[in-house]
């Protein structure tokens, strides 16, 4: 099973602009074997938050074979030719190592800060994705869309990949699914959905049509995930800080239909996480492996979570993969 390591990118005005926690954990990682180091984006976070381009950029230069991907950068937010000039240059940076996620968005603040409508938000998703994936694997690229207008448009250089770095999506509704067999490579879940839904949601993505020049059809679950000696310890270690991440969730997704999924018991967070012992872990890891998934994000790291115990976590997750 192919795991990847979601980064915390929560600052303090202590931490920042050093990432020092977070290159420790990806080069770790990367000696683990871990196929993806994979970072989030929020804007308008007050306790802050490291911006998620120029921080895939600083750790792509601290570290050598390990994929650098996003789950997810929020589409509707940026010009397109901004994004696609910015990733495929990072590519090239890196060796060949990016995977782009995208997603929506949900959050009113972050639109309207970036003088976008929420409900622009899917046309914008689309007219964005497009023209990336065509400045990436076409010499030259005109385009008239609701909200870009491009003509004789080219990148050079091009992304280092070929064809192209590959895209995933995330999200849990029906038209995400088929956007995402449509325009992407794989589909990422949200880290809060529940394993009774994740049989029907995969055979549904799996079922659409795959879009012309798409790459495949991955299934990337997004997991809570903490491996220590005991299940107990695995929980005293993880509870609080998970519990506090979520308690903020809570009033960041007020507007998104998964909010009640952040104010859960422990049972419910557990039974949809990879939490507990190395057998346990393991046992999540081929339950996962069973139900179709490709490949598996771990949050290992909620905010206030000391470093010894997140590094002592992957490699006991790199043990268990290798």
């Amino acid at each position: 099973m192919r795991l990847g390591l979601y980064l915390n990118l929560y600052g303090t005005p202590g931490e920042r602009p050093l990432l020092a926690d977070a290159v420790e954990q990806a080069r770790l990682a990367e000696q683990a074997g871990f196929e993806w180091i994979v970072l989030g984006e929020r804007h308008l976070h007050r306790p802050g938050y490291h911006e998620i381009l120029t921080s895939l950029t600083w750790l792509a230069a601290k570290t050598e074979r390990i994929g650098i991907a996003t789950a997810g950068i929020v589409a509707p937010l940026y010009h397109p030719v901004v994004l696609a000039e910015t990733l495929a240059h990072l590519d090239v940076l890196s060796g060949g190592r990016v995977t782009a996620g995208f997603v929506l968005g949900y959050r009113p603040e972050e639109f309207a800060l970036y003088g976008v409508t929420q409900p622009e938000r899917v046309a914008r998703f689309e007219e964005c994705l497009e023209i990336v994936t065509r400045l990436w694997t076409e010499d030259e690229v005109s385009y008239d869309g609701k909200f870009t207008s491009i003509r004789e448009a080219y990148l050079s250089p091009r992304p280092l990949q070929s064809p192209r770095p590959r895209l995933w999506n995330g999200g849990r509704v029906s038209a995400v699914l088929e956007r995402t067999a449509r325009m992407c490579d794989g589909w990422t879940t949200s880290f809060n959905e529940l394993d009774s839904d994740l049989p029907d949601k995969i055979a549904e993505y799996l079922s659409y049509p795959r879009g012309e020049g798409t790459l495949g059809a991955e299934v990337i679950l997004c997991r809570e995930g903490f491996c220590a000696p005991t299940s107990q310890d695995a929980r005293q270690t993880l509870e609080e800080p998970l519990r506090d991440l979520y308690d903020a969730y809570t009033g960041w997704k007020r507007t998104s239909t998964d909010a009640s999924r952040y104010t859960q018991g422990w049972d419910d967070i557990a039974a949809r996480s990879l939490i507990g012992s190395p057998a346990e872990c393991a046992e999540r890891l081929a339950h996962y492996e069973e139900m179709g998934a490709d490949g598996i994000i771990l949050r290992i790291q909620p905010p206030g979570m000391p470093q010894a115990d997140v590094l002592r976590s992957i490699e006991a997750f790199g043990e268990l993969s290798n």
